[in-house]
């Protein structure tokens, strides 16, 4: 059916190694917690589900954290419409490093507003948290998106993050001259153009 197509969404999920990008991503989709660290390269997923009444197909390439597979990243960040930013709420360093990972998507897609969620994961292990809620809040207002701290372990926010993203999607293609309108527009033009040199 023509609804599902229209309502396809290739997400991708970022952030540094050990984060748990791979457990939010197979709790979302498989519905259990992965114990075991085994670094990605990249593994794509697909899942239907309802967002805000809204039949979905869900497209989530769950990426490399390490540094070795960068050279892949630009090649993800073209093709992902929305983008979930995550970082370990244990580890100041993954915190810091989102900065760096959102750097490279608005580079990468040349747009200062991508559709992004940021994650601040692992909040089920509070006697270990390095990173405040607040903290979260403040860089993901600086960001212009949504926030939320999730567990994979408990299931806490997992399927609302994702969702989160869809949203965020949603709202940035009815937003005036982005994405497909100005490529209408530079279309439309080209083909003014063309019109023109017909007439001359």
């Amino acid at each position: 059916m023509t609804t599902t197509v229209a309502n396809e969404y290739k997400l991708v999920v970022m952030g540094g190694g050990g984060v748990g990008k791979s457990a939010l991503t197979i709790q979302f989709i498989q519905n259990h917690f992965i114990e075991e660290y085994d670094p990605t390269i990249e593994d794509s997923y697909r899942r239907q589900c309802q967002v805000d009444d809204d039949t979905c197909l869900l497209d989530i390439l769950d990426t490399a954290g390490q540094d070795d597979y960068s050279a892949m990243r630009d090649q993800y960040m073209r093709t992902g419409q929305g983008f979930l930013c995550v970082y370990d709420v244990t580890s100041r360093t993954s915190f810091e490093e989102i900065n760096v990972v959102r750097d490279q998507i608005i580079r990468v897609k040349d747009n200062e507003r991508v559709p992004i969620v940021l994650v601040g994961n692992k909040c089920d292990l509070e006697n270990q948290r390095e990173v405040t809620a607040g903290e979260g809040e403040e860089l993901a207002k600086s960001f212009g998106c949504p926030f939320l701290e999730t567990s994979a372990k408990k299931r806490q926010n997992v399927d609302e993050c994702f969702f989160d993203v869809v949203r965020e999607i949603k709202k940035s293609l009815k937003e005036p001259g982005r994405n497909k309108k100005e490529k209408k527009s530079i279309k439309g033009a080209i083909s003014k153009l063309k019109g023109d040199c017909t007439i001359l």
